[in-house]
């Protein structure tokens, strides 16, 4: 039995859309906080089990009988370390076969404010005597051309990036490698690195947006203070505009690219390309 949590996101769906590729439906759980979110998935096989991060009772339950367990991180920020170890303490209970964790790339060593939470949860994994796999994700590509309507709404992609490179791949390519990891018949690695094949400075992701609509959209680098201050006057939520901010300035020295190649050769195929996002993204 293979469960995923937070199956009703966006990545849980594109996980559990994966694996119903490659192991009966019977055989996939979805883990959600709010089941009536995920009856397409029931209609098509899959098990749907209510689980709350915040509730251990409820998790034992949802991860009763798992064989494996994909812990996708939790988006309350502040609370995500308290949140997991729940899963994590569920998962020891249970005696899972293997729990995997959706991480941040370079998770032991990286510079990015958002990769405190994630090194605390690996710690907990660690500590638990779980067997387990890291799934260091790299960047959704989607980050940026989420927004990109709003760059061409107002004539510039702005960001506080300078001239960094951004290892990212799309939300889907990371969804599949998760799959391929919990269908897997054999062990696989402790720790995978994922990231994008190829890099990009997000001067080059406003050059691409301007050949592709036809509309000069400059890249505006700002001081991560400018940044901040911008996002939460359109309205970011303190936290998340704080998050981004800082992952931009870290990107300037580096922190979100990736020379491996590991996602790229786990899925047996080339990640997506700057050009595929943005035509993706532009529609």
């Amino acid at each position: 039995m293979i469960i995923v949590t937070a199956a009703s996101g966006q990545l849980g769906r594109l996980v559990i859309q994966q694996l119903l590729k490659r192991v009966p439906a019977a055989q996939i759980v979805a883990a959600v906080r709010d089941v009536s979110k995920v009856a397409d998935l029931a209609a098509q096989g899959v098990q749907v089990r209510q689980a709350d991060y915040t509730d251990p009772a409820s998790l034992d339950r949802a991860l009763a009988g798992a064989s494996k367990v994909l812990l996708i991180s939790s988006n309350d920020l502040g609370q995500r370390v308290a949140q997991h170890r729940n899963v994590i303490d569920a998962a020891a209970r249970g005696r899972v076969g293997l729990l995997a964790y959706t991480s941040v790339l370079h998770a032991d060593t990286s510079s990015l404010g958002l990769a405190a939470e994630h090194r605390a949860t690996e710690a907990a994994i660690l500590a638990s005597g779980l067997p387990y796999t890291l799934l260091r994700n790299g960047w959704y590509v989607e980050n940026y051309t989420g927004s990109l309507g709003a760059a061409l709404a107002h004539g510039a992609l702005a960001g506080a990036a300078g001239g960094g490179r951004i290892a990212a791949a799309a939300r889907a390519d990371y969804a599949e490698a998760a799959a391929i990891v919990l269908a897997s018949e054999s062990t696989p690695q402790a720790i995978y690195e994922l990231a994008g094949d190829q890099s990009f400075s997000l001067a080059e992701l406003a050059a691409e947006v301007s050949r592709q609509s036809g509309k000069q959209i400059p890249y505006a680098n700002m001081p991560q203070q400018a940044y901040l201050d911008l996002l939460l006057n359109v309205g970011l939520p303190p936290a998340l505009a704080e998050l981004v901010a800082d992952s931009d300035a870290q990107a300037a020295h580096g922190a979100l690219d990736d020379k491996g190649g590991v996602l790229g050769r786990l899925l047996g195929r080339p990640t997506i390309t700057l050009t595929q996002a943005v035509q993706a993204a532009l529609g």
